[in-house]
């Protein structure tokens, strides 16, 4: 079995005039990060391959998830495919992950993260929203052979609010 864990970066902040891979975490993206991260560290598998787009919100989103795992920094996978908002590059990125690494977790963006949540996963998500997490698991050993998987579970910050 493949499990695989999606994670769409955290809220960012449109008020620095930079690039938008640039673009940092806003405090709302800072503290959901951490309120869903932690509900996330309830379940996380002992061991996975940790990748994150090379933009800044998803790298900043992907470190505060690793800090709050208690996963060295060093572990973090550098990705700069995955800054890509088209669900068939992020589904052949997913697909090219090597079959040693049964457990993949993965910081990217919208569109693809939605799309490719709808497309492999048994339900309709309408959107994944910032800091959400999607865990699908696929009934298959071979990462370029998954295809319909089963939602294990979804952490959206709106549902940890108190």
């Amino acid at each position: 079995m493949m499990k695989l864990i999606l994670i769409r970066h955290a809220k960012s902040s449109w008020n620095t005039p930079v690039q938008d891979h640039d673009r940092p975490l806003s405090k709302k993206g800072i503290n959901d990060a951490h309120i869903v991260s932690d509900k996330l560290a309830e379940n996380l598998p002992k061991t996975s391959i940790i990748w994150t787009s090379t933009a800044k919100r998803a790298r900043e989103t992907a470190v505060i998830f690793a800090q709050n795992f208690l996963i060295p920094l060093e572990s973090l996978i550098q990705k700069p495919e995955l800054y890509t908002f088209e669900p068939a590059e992020l589904e052949k990125i997913i697909k090219s992950c090597e079959n040693a690494h049964s457990n993949l977790i993965l910081f990217g963006h919208n569109d693809a993260i939605t799309k490719f949540v709808n497309k492999f996963g048994d339900l309709s998500i309408e959107n994944v929203p910032t800091s959400g997490v999607v865990e699908i698991n696929f009934d298959t050993d071979q990462w370029s052979k998954i295809s319909k998987g089963k939602v294990v579970q979804t952490i959206f910050p709106r549902d940890l609010q108190v």
